[in-house]
């Protein structure tokens, strides 16, 4: 049986023209011949040469990208720090049309951010002698800047004709018609010319069973969970002895960094991630240890590796590995599982219009199956439609936009539409939930061929405030959500979760994206945090007010009741009437707003300041770029970011708290409210003391019971889920221009 990629060339190989001799005089008629242009081209990338310095230090981190067409075929390795890497790694690539050239990108690798773009070069295909080995170099370009020198590439590339099935095709062809050209009847010519064609056609035939069979396929192979668990006798690289400790992990394309542990040479990290199996052998997981360093950079600690393929399946590997380059010892949990639903598809073939899946997905979810793998909450189907009015990118006046749709870490594209502001993609995306608080974002690009994709729009969509079924124009929205850009996108988008499962799984820690921007310092986003702050600590100096006005008697007859109702509540004090009383606050909140008197103030001022952030970041990152102001006082923006977070998570925590008593995600007040009654009749009926005892115990024997447990708060997990102010704005729906309505367009056609 041919491997795919021969059974794609014998299925479309271009044809070409001759005229077929005919003994008998009759006319002549023209019969398709199979092109034998088929090659394989052997690259071996040897080095680069004085390329370009992309980081603070004055240095790269290179890797190199080759591309035939749009296409990529092959990645490099990462050289860490070097301006002079020496690869020495081979490619064999699959070469259909030696007219399309061979595209070579350098880039620097940011851990975290987006790579940067050292240079680029094209190797004519067409001008290299076949089956003859060619020393190439190449000497990188950036097109926006062709007069900076960026360096060179030095590769080693071998063309030969690729040998296969579809070559003895070609020949059996070939002496069809070289018998024919010796006077062979008719019969016996025609008859060669469809013997080939049946033998195409079985391979299209095949080819096209494979396709359906395959429409609906994961995209991975299956789920790598990694503990981190602790270190041990890693190297001090402070001139106190100590060390602040993390650990990046990277596999393939997926990066995770973990928490900072500050002075300590053994740190208990504690944490929990996933990354995505694409590789039916496994694949290598590269982890490195750093000493985090505030004003310059860190210092390297070690390095280690985990080789996927020599773990067995759904089994949980504890490892203890030996840092190389450095000292210490790495501990972990490697866990490989079977695949989530998670696939891509055309609208014809989608999961929930074929009644039989919908139905198997229903009972999947179903109330009777609680405690049937809690970690799958639910099924999340996502029909990407298109996009109308899109911004233009390209000085031809077009773009060429693709779609990312994300859910936490799992990430699919669409393909892309090029050279259109009106796309049509009409391709549907399936996830598992995990966490029915996650937030479904939605992202449009423009295709760079040179460089990385300009932002073009983007829409962030809580699960819990979705429509099942409903087609919907969403307006795009900027990089920082807080405003419009140009265009809208038509998404239908159906959400079947199990309300039990997705309430227990709301007491543990939220799935933490671990490919996300690094926090920059912005004096807007300082301030806002700052005011945000200062709302919440004002409220709780208001209170303190209202309690010494009463105290002083400013009012008497309030005095007068305040001063009854202390009586009242200190004599009769239980301990059940805490969450009593937040559950009556609830309650009245509640009323409230289905009376339609919604005490809930939104606040613009958090929106204002938002949109001013960005104009004024766009101006900070000119001037920065004139100036280089950051990295003159490196040291003081990690201070200053430092306090920003800080100031950002205290605001946060506050309104968090707020908005679940102002019904924000209704899903989480009932889930409160839920919980206060439990612990309001626990609190009745059973002592306090015996409440104290049982949670003593079950914190002493934890670690005893569960070595390896992560640590948590349930009521930090469940305030986590509670969105804040400023994601209230971020996932707030735009009104769209009602002549982007589907039933406004469809009568605009029938116009």
């Amino acid at each position: 049986m041919l491997d795919s990629c021969k059974l794609k060339s014998a299925c479309n190989l271009p044809f070409i023209y001759n005229k077929k001799i005919n003994t008998a005089g009759t006319s002549n008629a023209d019969v398709p011949l199979p092109d034998p242009g088929m090659y394989q081209l052997d690259i071996t990338l040897r080095r680069g040469q004085s390329l370009a310095a992309r980081d603070r230090g004055g240095t790269s981190d290179p890797y190199v990208k080759f591309k035939i067409g749009r296409k990529e075929v092959f990645r490099s390795k990462i050289i860490h720090k070097n301006l002079n890497p020496v690869w020495e790694e081979k490619a064999c690539i699959l070469v259909e049309h030696l007219r399309e050239p061979l595209y070579i990108k350098v880039f620097d690798y940011d851990f975290g951010l987006q790579d940067d773009f050292m240079g680029s070069a094209f190797l004519d295909l067409t001008q290299l002698e076949l089956n003859r080995p060619t020393d190439v170099t190449l000497t990188l370009k950036d097109p926006h800047y062709p007069d900076h020198d960026l360096g060179i590439i030095l590769l080693s590339v071998v063309l030969t004709p690729k040998e296969g099935e579809h070559r003895d095709a070609t020949m059996l062809m070939r002496k069809s018609w070289k018998r024919s050209s010796k006077e062979l009847s008719e019969n016996e010519v025609v008859g060669s010319y469809f013997s080939v064609k049946s033998f195409f056609w079985r391979f299209q035939t095949q080819s096209l069973r494979l396709s359906d069979a395959h429409r609906k396929s994961h995209l991975w192979r299956g789920i790598v969970s990694i503990t981190l668990i602790e270190g041990r006798d890693l190297k001090a690289m402070d001139s106190n002895g100590l060390s602040d400790p993390y650990v990046k992990f990277r596999l393939g394309h997926q990066k995770y960094k973990s928490k900072i542990m500050p002075k300590t040479l053994n740190p208990q990290w504690r944490e929990q991630f996933d990354f995505h199996l694409y590789e039916e052998r496994g694949g290598i997981i590269d982890i490195t240890a750093w000493d985090k360093d505030a004003g310059k950079r860190d210092d390297f600690i070690g390095r280690c590796q985990v080789d996927l393929s020599a773990l067995s399946r759904e089994q949980t590997h504890k490892l203890e590995l030996q840092l190389e380059e450095g000292e210490g010892r790495l501990v972990l949990l490697v866990t490989l599982t079977a695949s989530a639903t998670v696939s891509i598809s055309d609208l014809s073939v989608s999961s929930l219009e074929d009644q039989k899946e919908r139905e198997e997905i229903l009972k999947r979810y179903s109330p009777l199956r609680i405690f049937h793998n809690l970690k799958d909450v639910g099924f999340l189907q996502v029909k990407v439609i298109r996009a109308e009015g899109l911004m233009v990118a390209d000085v031809t006046g077009k773009s060429d936009p693709f779609c990312v749709v994300e859910l936490n870490n799992d990430r699919l594209l669409t393909h892309t539409v090029y050279k259109n502001l009106n796309p049509e993609w009409n391709k549907v995306f399936t996830f598992n939930i995990k966490d029915i608080h996650s937030v479904l974002e939605v992202t449009v690009y423009d295709e760079d061929r040179d460089r990385s994709a300009d932002f073009l729009g983007k829409v962030a969509i809580p699960l819990l405030s979705i429509q099942n079924g409903e087609q919907k124009a969403y307006v795009l929205k900027n990089k920082q959500l807080t405003g419009p850009t140009k265009g809208v996108i038509y998404l239908e988008i159906d959400v079947i979760f199990n309300a039990v499962k997705a309430s227990l799984r709301t007491l543990i820690p939220k799935e933490q994206k671990y490919i996300e921007e690094e926090n920059r310092l912005s004096k807007q986003l300082l301030l806002r945090n700052f005011i945000r702050m200062k709302r919440c600590v004002m409220v709780l100096v208001n209170a303190a007010y209202y309690v010494n006005s009463c105290l002083d008697w400013d009012s008497p007859p309030r005095s007068l009741a305040a001063f009854v109702l202390f009586l009242f509540v200190v004599w009769n004090f239980e301990l059940y009437m805490i969450p009593l009383v937040l559950l009556l606050l609830l309650t009245w909140n509640y009323f409230l707003i289905i009376s339609g008197k919604d005490n809930r103030q939104h606040d613009t001022v958090v929106e204002d300041m938002l949109e001013d952030e960005e104009e004024e970041d766009d101006k900070d990152d000119k001037d920065s770029e004139k100036k280089g102001f950051i990295n003159k006082i490196y040291a003081i923006q990690e201070v200053c970011i430092s306090v920003q977070n800080i100031l950002d998570e205290v605001a946060s925590f506050g309104e968090r708290i707020k908005n679940t008593f102002n019904w924000t995600v209704p899903f989480l007040s009932w889930l409160a409210i839920i919980a206060l009654c439990v612990f309001t009749v626990i609190l009745y009926f059973i002592p306090l003391r015996y409440i104290v005892l049982v949670w003593g115990i079950n914190k002493f024997t934890k670690k005893l019971r569960s070595p390896y447990a992560i640590d948590n708060n349930e009521l930090l997990d469940f305030l986590s889920r509670v969105p804040s102010d400023v994601q209230v704005v971020q996932y707030q729906e735009l009104k769209p221009d009602p002549s982007h309505s589907p039933c406004k367009r469809k009568k605009n056609n029938l116009g």
